[in-house]
């Protein structure tokens, strides 16, 4: 269907070209314009993720700081599309809340009414074309060069170079449209124009992509009078709740908090649209109030169609900053992600394609979804040696906990993997790998333990799937001898496990080293410990050779379990930590020997 409509289209477009010169320069302008703000946009791309990452939390940790983030960050990048795919990866990672990110958006849509004053003011007043030639020339010169922040500010002045290039076109068009025809004469006047000139507005938006080209296109048809300035106002309204459609459309492969900020976006621009169609003839008025008072002539319609468009959305965003928490709630509310039962199949919750745009996020999300990963793991670990995650969680004691769950419990563990574990951690490899090519070397160093994790997550699985054969079958076994060597098998990854639970829970960097350490000790201990113990049992004849067999081979899984847990805390911790150099601050191999063998060292 898409394609069959992008056909049609362009059929149209060719016949007009061929009818109208001056369509095609309009159309031409357009173009130009759009493939400007994506220059602009993978310019800014380059400097905004390491800049941004640095002062994100310091300047949106309140609503008004928030606000104003977003409106300087849209000034200085004139692209609210790229401040919103920021706060949409910034949510995901974690970085910063709905409530900042709402916010964001805000100081967003109030950012882009600097647009309108930038084309207003200055882009219809000179010849921009001017100033475009050299930018254009010097950002292509820039493109070409090795370094990637010569590439990033060549992108920039080639994107402002075509914004400039786009409005003489789209100014030059509609200048030599009116020799030819009027389209003032296909004005409506009243609720009624308003209401169609405003749908208008939302269709050319939702063509264009793009609620800035949108604006640029109508200033420029109302500074060659091709549209009355009711109609204009009109449009100007149209196109931003068009604006909020294709947010919608971007959002629907993005993760739920990308589709809780669309809804946001949508639900602020669509009230600000209907408050200013209703009170359009007060906001005229204040509009002609404001522009006698500043100085802006009676006939300069194009700078008060800008102050038009700042006075409609600030309003609008005064209108729902006293509403935050209850929009917040509403939105969280709206868009839940669904609980599983054991029966469904998992899928990742932090990965989207929105947090590879920048490292900070990228790093983030990857370490939030081996979490998840590992909780998935973790569940199943506990229930493949016989107990349940909530009793390793619990204050309850490791020997009562063996008491408690005595019978086996069976689980189809083929089952568990391709539901909860198997493309989690497809996509997971996936988007490390894409992640370290993109990146540069810190942000390399950081994804690496991650990925360790991760791989080390997949074999804790692989060895457990490999015991619990006999673990079902040793654990309510008549002889208590082999009874008492899985329960001891048991006890220990149970240990391992609610120190790596601990590890992840707790704030201090103390505390986490100390419970890194003792899970060092604790496997090296375990080695030693269950290597004497099977060479008495088999010396004195207490088990035979086929459970030997079994408990030398169990016995060696586990152990790699409890490294592979050990590992896991290890590559997590040091990087939610930002402290790639913790490693060494842990014990050394000859301080571990030192604690087994005599045991004097204050843990």
């Amino acid at each position: 269907m898409k394609r069959v409509i992008l056909i049609i289209f362009i059929a149209l477009l060719s016949y007009l070209f061929i009818s109208s010169q001056n369509i095609l320069d309009i159309s031409a302008g357009v173009a130009i314009f759009l493939f400007g703000m994506l220059s602009l946009e993978e310019g800014f791309r380059v400097f905004a993720g390491g800049f941004l990452e640095k002062i994100l939390q310091k300047t949106t940790n309140t609503l008004p700081k928030s606000i104003s983030f977003g409106i300087v960050t849209t000034t200085l990048m004139q692209s609210s599309s790229l401040v919103s795919v920021i706060s949409i990866s910034f949510i995901s990672a974690g970085l910063i809340s709905l409530y900042q990110g709402i916010g964001i958006i805000l100081g967003a849509n109030i950012g882009t009414t600097t647009g309108a004053w930038l084309v207003a003011a200055f882009g219809l007043k000179v010849k921009i074309s001017a100033y475009a030639m050299p930018m254009l020339v010097f950002g292509v010169l820039f493109i070409f060069q090795s370094s990637k922040k010569l590439k990033g500010l060549g992108y920039i002045l080639a994107g402002l170079g075509f914004l400039f290039l786009g409005i003489h076109y789209m100014k030059e068009g509609f200048e030599a449209f009116k020799e030819s025809i009027d389209l003032k004469e296909y004005a409506i006047e009243g609720y009624r124009g308003l209401v169609v000139f405003m749908f208008i507005g939302i269709a050319a938006t939702v063509i264009m992509q793009s609620s800035h080209a949108t604006l640029v296109l109508i200033i420029t048809a109302l500074a060659a009078h091709q549209i009355t300035y009711e109609n204009a106002l009109a449009l100007a309204i149209g196109s931003n709740v068009g604006t909020t459609i294709t947010a919608i459309l971007g959002s629907l492969s993005s993760g739920i908090d990308g589709k809780k900020l669309a809804g946001a976006h949508f639900i602020f621009n669509f009230v600000t649209g209907i408050v200013a169609v209703i009170f359009i003839y007060q906001f005229v008025f204040v509009v002609d109030f404001t522009a006698k008072v500043i100085g802006i002539r009676a006939d300069d319609y194009t700078m008060k169609l800008a102050l038009f468009h700042t006075y409609f959305n600030f309003i609008g965003v005064m209108l729902i900053v006293p509403f935050m928490n209850y929009l917040v709630d509403f939105l969280n509310k709206l868009f839940k992600k669904k609980a599983l039962n054991a029966e469904e199949a998992d899928d990742v919750i932090f990965i989207n394609d929105t947090a590879l745009d920048f490292a900070e996020t990228a790093v983030n999300v990857l370490h939030k979804e081996t979490k998840h990963l590992y909780n998935n793991v973790f569940d199943i670990v506990a229930r493949g040696i016989s107990v349940y995650k909530e009793d390793i969680t619990s204050g309850m004691e490791i020997d009562d906990i063996v008491k408690l769950r005595a019978k086996p419990l069976k689980v189809d563990m083929e089952e568990y993997y391709h539901l909860k574990i198997k493309d989690i951690y497809g996509k997971i490899m996936t988007f490390a790998i894409n992640a370290q090519g993109k990146f540069e070397e810190r942000a390399n160093a950081q994804i690496i333990p991650i990925k360790n994790a991760t791989i080390a997550i997949a074999e804790v699985f692989k060895a457990t799937k490999h015991m619990q054969k006999n673990m079902l079958k040793y654990i309510a076994a008549d002889n208590e001898y082999i009874k008492e060597q899985y329960n001891y098998i048991r006890k220990n990854l149970m240990k391992q496990l609610r120190y790596a639970q601990m590890v992840f829970n707790t704030a201090e960097d103390d505390v986490a080293l100390l419970l890194i350490n003792k899970m060092e000790v604790e496997a090296h201990k375990y080695d030693i410990a269950a290597n004497k113990s099977i060479d008495n049992l088999i010396r004195n004849n207490q088990i035979t050779y086929s459970m030997a067999t079994s408990l030398m081979n169990d016995n060696s899984y586990a152990s790699s379990i409890s490294a592979d847990i050990l590992k896991i805390a290890k590559s997590l911790y040091v990087y939610k930590n930002d402290k790639i150099e913790t490693e060494a601050m842990l014990l050394s191999p000859e301080e571990i020997k030192e604690v087994i063998n005599d045991g004097k060292k204050d843990l």
